[in-house]
C-alpha cells in the first residue's frame, strides 16, 4: 500500500526543495575497442558508444515524464583512454574528438574517461594522454578528463603531480576565451573510484561490467528545508537522525529510477551515488545546510565538524535505502556551484585553507575553486599534492578541480553558466613550493596501506 503522506512529501521535495536525479550515467567498457591502428580503434569506440547509449537520453526523458522527477543530466563514462593509447599509439586527441562526436550523436551532456591512472607510475599511453589533455579539452565540447595521481596503497606520484599542475594551467590558458572552461572539465584525484557517475571525474573502471547504468541523486535543498523546521534547541544527535531519515527517502527515489532505467536499457544496474550535489540556485546549497545546523556563515569555526556530521548521516541513511550505494556518496563542496559557498567566498569567510580542512571529512575535495590567473603551475601542483596527501593518509577520495582565471585577479569573478555556476577568484599563498615540486619521485604510501 502506498502511503499518501509519503507521496505528498516526495512531490513537495521535487516542486519546492529542488530534489532531482542529478545524473543517470552509462558506463561503457572500451577494452574491446583497443587496436594497434588508432583510426580503427576510434571507429570501434564511436560504434560501441553510439550503439550502447543510443536510447539513454530517451529513457531518461521517459522516466522524467512517468514519475515527474527531474533527471537533469544524461552522461557517459568510458574506460580510461590512456589504456587504448597504450595499444594504438598516435595522437590521443583523436580519441577525445571521437568521444565528443559520439556524445553529441547520442545527445548526452558530458562524456568522461579521457583519463589516466598513474598513482604508482606511468605505463604505456599514460604520459602521452596527460600531455594531450589541454588540447583535448580545448578542441572538444563535452569531453571531461581526470588523472589519478595517488592512493593509500601506492603513495603519491610527484612526477605526475608536477605534470598536472602544468596541464591545469595550460588547459585554462587554451580556453581563456571561454571562461577557462578547460580547467573546469579536469579533475586530479587521489584514491579515485571506478563507479563515480558525477562529472568531471567519471570514468568506467576496469573491474566494472561491460555496460552499467549508475545514478547520482541530489537533494541539498530537501535536507536544508527539513532542518529549517527543527527547533533551535534540537541537539546535534537529533539533527543527525533527521538527516539520516531524509537521505533514506532521497536514495529510495534514486533506486527506483536507476533500477527501471537499467531494465529499460537492458544493462546492469550499477550504483546509486547519494552525494548532496549543490547548484547555484537559491535553496540548493550544502553551505546553507551547514548554516541551518547553526553556523552564522559557512567557513566559520565549526564548519568542518558540521560537515563531518552531515556527510556521515547522509551515508548512513543511504546505505539503509539501497544495497547498491557507491561512487563518492556524501556531500560535495564545489565553490562555484553552491550559492552559499559563493557568498562565503565573496565575504572572505571561506578560504582555500578552510576548504582544505573541510575536504578531510567530505565526499571529495577542492572542487571548482577559481584562483588568480597568474598562479604558477608549481603552486597548482602543491595544492594538488596537499589534497592527495589528505586522501592518501585518510584512505578516502580527494580531488582538485582548480580553475586559474587567466587575466583575472583576486576578487574578480569567473562565470561558467549553468550547473557550473560562477565564482570569485580566491587568494592563494604566494610563497613558492617550486623546489619541493621539482624534486619529483614518489611520496611513499603510509603505513596503513599494509592491511593485507
Amino acid at each position: 500500500m502506498l502511503n499518501m503522506s509519503d507521496i505528498m512529501e516526495t512531490i513537495t521535495m521535487i516542486q519546492e526543495e529542488n530534489l532531482d536525479i542529478r545524473t543517470i550515467t552509462m558506463g561503457i567498457s572500451l577494452i574491446d575497442c583497443a587496436d594497434s591502428d588508432i583510426d580503427k580503434s576510434c571507429e570501434k569506440v564511436y560504434n560501441k558508444i553510439t550503439t550502447r547509449a543510443k536510447d539513454l537520453v530517451a529513457t531518461g526523458e521517459f522516466l522524467e515524464k512517468k514519475y515527474g522527477i527531474p533527471i537533469v543530466n544524461k552522461r557517459i563514462s568510458v574506460t580510461p583512454i590512456s589504456m587504448l593509447v597504450g595499444v594504438s599509439g598516435g595522437d590521443p586527441v583523436k580519441y577525445a574528438k571521437v568521444l565528443d562526436k559520439a556524445a553529441h550523436e547520442v545527445g548526452v551532456n558530458f562524456i568522461g574517461g579521457f583519463s589516466a591512472l598513474v598513482q604508482k607510475g606511468f605505463s604505456a599511453g599514460d604520459r602521452e594522454l596527460i600531455e594531450a589533455i589541454p588540447r583535448a579539452l580545448a578542441e572538444t565540447e563535452l569531453v571531461c578528463s581526470s588523472v589519478n595521481v595517488g592512493s593509500t596503497k601506492a603513495g603519491i606520484n610527484m612526477d605526475a603531480v608536477k605534470l598536472m599542475g602544468e596541464k591545469v594551467r595550460l588547459a585554462a590558458e587554451l580556453t581563456a576565451d571561454k571562461q577557462c572552461i578547460g580547467a573546469a572539465k579536469l579533475v586530479v584525484f587521489c584514491n579515485a573510484v571506478e563507479d563515480n557517475p558525477f562529472m568531471a571525474g567519471a570514468f568506467h573502471g576496469v573491474s566494472e561490467a561491460d555496460t552499467v547504468l549508475s545514478v547520482g541523486v541530489s537533494g541539498p535543498g530537501v535536507v536544508r528545508s527539513v532542518l529549517s523546521k527543527m527547533p533551535a534547541e534540537a541537539s546535534m544527535t537529533e539533527i543527525a537522525e533527521v538527516i539520516k531519515k531524509t537521505a533514506f527517502k532521497i536514495t529510495r527515489v534514486g533506486q527506483l529510477i536507476g533500477t527501471e532505467a537499467a531494465n529499460m536499457l537492458g544493462v546492469q544496474f550499477g550504483i546509486i551515488d547519494l552525494s548532496l550535489a549543490p547548484t547555484p540556485a537559491i535553496g540548493d546549497s550544502v553551505a546553507h545546510i551547514l548554516e541551518e545546523v547553526g553556523l552564522e556563515q559557512c567557513g566559520a569555526h565549526g564548519t568542518t565538524a558540521a560537515l563531518a556530521m552531515l556527510n556521515d548521516a547522509v551515508k548512513k541513511g543511504g546505505v539503509m535505502a539501497s544495497s547498491s550505494v557507491g561512487g563518492l556518496s556524501g556531500a560535495f563542496i564545489p565553490v562555484s556551484e553552491d550559492a552559499g559557498m559563493i557568498a562565503a567566498a565573496r565575504d572572505g569567510v571561506l578560504s582555500i585553507e578552510k576548504l582544505e580542512a573541510m575536504t578531510a571529512v567530505c565526499s571529495v575535495g577542492l572542487d571548482m575553486i577559481v584562483i588568480p590567473g597568474d598562479t604558477p603551475s608549481e603552486v597548482i601542483a602543491a595544492i594538488i599534492a596537499d589534497e592527495a596527501a589528505i586522501g592518501m593518509v585518510n584512505s578516502k577520495t580527494t580531488a582538485v578541480r582548480a580553475i586559474p582565471a587567466i587575466g583575472l585577479a583576486e576578487g574578480e569573478e569567473l562565470n561558467f553558466g549553468g550547473l557550473l555556476g560562477y565564482g570569485p577568484v580566491m587568494p592563494v599563498r604566494t610563497k613558492s613550493p617550486a623546489k619541493m615540486i621539482n624534486r619529483g619521485g614518489r611520496i611513499p604510501a603510509p603505513l596503513q596501506s599494509l592491511k593485507n
